[in-house]
């Protein structure tokens, strides 16, 4: 292997780790002094994906699937991890634009990089079963996060990813939501 390949490899792996330093910042706001990071969440992505992909009835390429939940914010390692409130301000379709723009830029040193920017957009996309899929782990672990930080913290702060039902592609993730939402009501009774 050419050390310029070594070299590119080298630093998407570098724009990877940055994800260990980037917080999720939506729970910062919210109060949450030792917020996760983005790396953090994606590997509860990737976790949760990896769980539910076996309840999942039909086929699914498990192999992509954990791929896309391992890049599906890895442009954050370049933009960070804007607040969901924060892109209302911006023009629409800006953040599709900006991610797939710090996509580009991450993966354009490597030559087997467009494979990974193909599954990456297929998660943008959402139409395939397995970026449904990752869409659907993408906020079981959001809830997940919530409720385990309310645990923690009795943060009322956190009353407010509670207040819509979140709708899945999946069944089974559906349940795990409404099994989690009703711990969490059988855990605030108390």
């Amino acid at each position: 292997m050419k050390s310029v390949d070594i070299d590119e490899i080298l630093n998407i792996l570098l724009q990877g780790n940055q994800l260990k330093r980037t917080l999720r910042t939506g729970w910062a706001q919210r109060g949450i002094v030792a917020a996760e990071d983005v790396a953090a969440h994606t590997y509860g992505v990737t976790f949760t994906t990896l769980i539910l992909a076996k309840k999942i009835v039909g086929e699914v390429d498990l192999e992509k699937a954990l791929t896309m939940a391992l890049l599906h914010d890895l442009p954050e390692s370049l933009t960070s991890d804007i607040p969901a409130p924060a892109w209302r301000f911006l023009p629409a379709g800006s953040k599709d634009k900006i991610e797939r723009k710090a996509m580009a830029t991450i993966l354009a040193s490597d030559h087997g990089g467009s494979d990974l920017m193909v599954i990456w957009e297929e998660y943008q996309k959402g139409g395939s079963a397995e970026a449904r899929l990752v869409h659907d782990a993408d906020k079981i672990d959001l809830y997940l996060q919530a409720f385990v930080y309310e645990e923690q913290t009795n943060n009322q702060h956190l009353q407010e990813f509670w207040l819509n039902p979140a709708e899945f592609h999946f069944p089974a993730a559906q349940a795990i939501y409404d099994s989690l939402k009703a711990r969490r009501s059988r855990s605030t009774d108390r």
